[in-house]
Formats: structure tokens, C-alpha cells, sequence
């Protein structure tokens, strides 16, 4: 859950970044899909570390 709730919320971001920086319609989709992959990987580590946490 945490994966997905940090590609929405990145991909979100990012489109929000990039047309407030007044960018086209396809710098809106790159920012999104670059936000949404880096915050998803940084969801992925946070499941793994709380997995690892309460596993132990």
C-alpha cells in the first residue's frame, strides 16, 4: 500500500510541479512518471524496513 500511495502522490506532485512551471502537456507527464517512480522506490524501502522491523 505504501508503493501505490507514493506513485499517486508523486505522480501528482510532479504534474503539479511541472505546470506550475508552465510546462506542456507532455513535460507534465514526464515530471509525473519521474516523481511517481522515485517516490514508489522510496515506498518500497519503507515497506521493506518496516517488514524487516516488526518481522524481527
Amino acid at each position: 500500500m505504501i508503493v501505490i500511495a507514493g506513485l499517486v502522490f508523486g505522480a501528482l506532485g510532479g504534474a503539479l510541479l511541472a505546470r506550475s512551471r508552465g510546462g506542456k502537456a507532455l513535460d507534465i507527464a514526464q515530471y509525473a512518471a519521474g516523481f511517481g517512480i522515485a517516490f514508489a522506490l522510496l515506498g518500497m524501502f519503507a515497506t521493506i524496513m518496516l517488514e524487516r522491523l516488526l518481522a524481527g
